[in-house]
């Protein structure tokens, strides 16, 4: 993991800017609705040349991301997200200008159905995200321009769109939120705050632990 990480750093270095500061409008997720948004970080290695993260930050950002984006959806079928962190890389300051990495993270993600009691995805789905670039962070690097902060939440927003990029084609080619009799649900499951600890799912509900859940 950690060979993969030093690999992308150096092959992003290579990549064109990008930027989107604007709020994506939702896309078609048929009947989808957010159940339990699990996140767990614990075997997940740091890259070369990169700032230190804990668990317990990469675990609040990307529940807190995961959250925005797709509690957003109204429907009425439940799905549940199982996320686990792999690897990350945030570039750190003071790198030489001739070495400007650029941050990137990646995680394993596993959808259930509820009212099917089984997983959307068999395998984990990985993801490979960087974070996005300007002239600047070109020229100087991330690490110079962008607190720790910004490049964790800048990660998990580019993360959000990717998966949601990913549910929106398996929606259109695989009918994954399909609108279906009995898979209607109102019930009400808190989401924001969950844990490794606490990610076993209540009566009725299809989640496992949260390793499970994360496809660990």
């Amino acid at each position: 993991m950690i060979r993969i990480l030093a690999c992308l750093a150096l092959g992003a270095l290579l990549l064109g800017c990008t930027s989107d500061d604007g709020l994506r409008p939702p896309q078609d997720l048929g009947a989808f609705k957010l159940g339990h948004n699990v996140v767990i970080a614990s075997k997940m290695k740091k890259g070369p040349v990169s700032r230190d993260a804990t668990q317990e930050e990469w675990v609040d950002v990307l529940t807190q991301a995961v959250d925005q984006r797709f509690g957003r959806y109204e429907g009425n079928q439940l799905y549940h997200f199982g996320i686990s962190v792999e690897g990350y890389m945030l570039a750190p300051p003071g790198v030489p200008v001739l070495y400007n990495p650029r941050s990137a993270l990646i995680i394993n993600v596993t959808v259930w159905d509820d009212a099917a009691a089984a997983k959307l995805n068999a395998e984990p789905k990985q993801f490979t995200i960087f974070e996005d670039t300007t002239s600047e962070s070109v020229a100087v690097g991330s690490g110079h321009l962008r607190s720790k902060e910004e490049q964790l939440q800048g990660l998990a927003d580019n993360a959000m769109d990717v998966v949601e990029d990913w549910l929106a084609e398996m929606q259109a080619e695989e009918g994954w939120f399909t609108p279906r009799p009995g898979a209607e649900t109102t019930a009400e499951v808190p989401r924001l705050g969950a844990t490794a600890d606490d990610a076993a799912a209540p009566e009725g509900t299809a989640l496992p632990a949260a390793a499970d859940a994360a496809g660990g």
